[in-house]
């Protein structure tokens, strides 16, 4: 059997992980937001380059 100690132990845990995981969400959505854009621009040049046998 586990004691309440125990299981607030784990929801305290548990809620911890939860909130580092959103903060660590918005701040990659934060950096990479910018360069979205770019990052798919880039991506269709390659697959172009590519068909192309540019690479």
């Amino acid at each position: 059997m586990v004691d309440a100690d125990g299981v607030l132990k784990i929801v305290l845990l548990l809620v911890l992980v939860w909130i580092g995981l959103e903060f660590l969400d918005f701040a990659v959505d934060l950096l990479l937001a910018p360069l979205d854009s770019v990052i798919g621009l880039l991506v269709v040049v390659l697959i172009v380059l590519f068909l192309l046998d540019r690479i």
